[in-house]
């Protein structure tokens, strides 16, 4: 049996049960000489030696099974265990506790497991869910690359449990009206897909049969049609989708607007102006909202909120961008807005946050460029 001192998130009985497989007993105890601080810039903590301080914690026993699972958890963030000398009880007992094999943060005052709790347990609990699916197929260090994914996917699922659409026309019928039959995850990297087996209640009151559905889940993303209202031009992007290409298309590259993931934590407004200025350099006036929608809801598990952005898109300012540390190769492109209405027409647009957000516009034009 071993036993490990813990001083922060995963002294949440929930999580703890979630990375160990199973429940595990919390005995309090305390870390003399060191206290917990906040990384500045994240919801998580540190621990920091600090003469006469006390950081406060609790020991588990785990074996076998919980043990490795936990360990695996914990080195997915660069974390070891290494030995400690606490206080049990008034009793000083030596246990081990896991600490980052570099300095992960500058601390940022006191950490209260409480405020956690309240605003990042549920998601964390679900990141963590994902995060031991993967262990069967990945290493730590390949997970922990790809866990700001993990995090947007577990914010999407909780947003979406709170969106309340207003249900003006159909029967609008709860989620509770479907059954779930079986729920698996054949394939966990970057990207997720899931199988599930449902049957639901049918409009004319009866049992569906079983059906059987493969779900691709991302994660919720914004799109950001930059416009010029003074010089009644768009700013487009142009980069190749694999999508496209699986499906066949002869020409891979799109033209778009900019998009990108929502980071856990993130507003969809602050995501998008995030957004344009590491896809097209652009810092963003007022950003008018044109829609949230599921852009595919029969395979794709993912919402977008699109947005037409005012910007000041004078000549020159085009280019390549992009984050080179996503692999992004990004060409930038400034379009008169009477081309882009033939554009629209034509067909060169064949992306649907840029049919959709350029209708918006259409429809708006004037009233921006009243008040720009």
């Amino acid at each position: 049996m071993t036993e490990i001192f813990l001083f922060g998130t995963l002294c949440h009985a929930p999580l703890l049960r979630a990375v160990a497989g199973a429940d595990v007993s919390l005995q309090p105890a305390d870390l003399p000489g060191a206290e917990v601080a906040r990384v500045a810039g994240h919801s998580w903590p540190m621990l920091v030696d600090r003469p006469g301080a006390r950081a406060d914690g609790r020991v588990i026993s785990v074996t076998g099974e919980a043990l490795a699972r936990l360990d695996f958890y914990e080195a997915c963030f660069g974390y070891a265990r290494e030995p400690v000398t606490v206080e049990i009880d008034g009793l000083a007992r030596v246990v081990d506790v896991w600490r980052p094999s570099q300095r992960p943060g500058t601390p940022d005052g006191p950490w209260s497991l409480a405020h956690w709790v309240c605003d990042w347990a549920d998601l964390t609990i679900l990141a963590a869910e994902e995060v031991m699916r993967q262990r069967a197929s990945a290493t730590p260090e390949e997970v922990g690359q790809r866990y700001w994914m993990i995090t947007a996917r577990a914010q999407a699922y909780l947003s979406a449990g709170t969106w309340q659409r207003p249900g003006r026309v159909g029967q609008n019928p709860p989620r509770d009206a479907v059954e779930l039959v079986d729920h698996r995850f054949p394939y966990s990297k970057f990207f997720t897909v899931e199988e599930f087996a449902v049957r639901h209640r049918q409009f004319d009151g009866s049992q569906s049969p079983i059906q059987q559905r493969a779900v691709f889940r991302v994660a919720d993303a914004v799109t950001v049609l930059p416009y010029d209202p003074a010089r009644d031009r768009i700013l487009l992007i142009e980069q190749i989708r694999l999508g496209v290409y699986a499906h066949g298309d002869p020409h891979p590259w799109l033209l778009e607007p900019v998009a990108g993931m929502i980071d856990a934590g993130e507003e969809a407004e602050t995501a998008a102006r995030r957004e344009t200025l590491e896809e097209a350099g652009l810092a963003l006036g007022a950003l008018h909202p044109v829609a949230r929608y599921y852009p595919s809801p029969g395979g794709i598990a993912q919402v977008l909120t699109s947005y037409v952005g005012i910007a000041d898109l004078p000549d020159g300012i085009t280019g390549i961008g992009g984050h080179d540390a996503e692999g992004e190769d990004i060409l930038s492109h400034l379009v008169p807005f009477e081309l882009a209405r033939e554009m629209l027409e034509g067909g060169d647009m064949a992306n649907a946050p840029l049919v959709l957000s350029f209708q918006w516009l259409m429809l708006n034009r004037e009233r921006l460029r009243a008040g720009s």
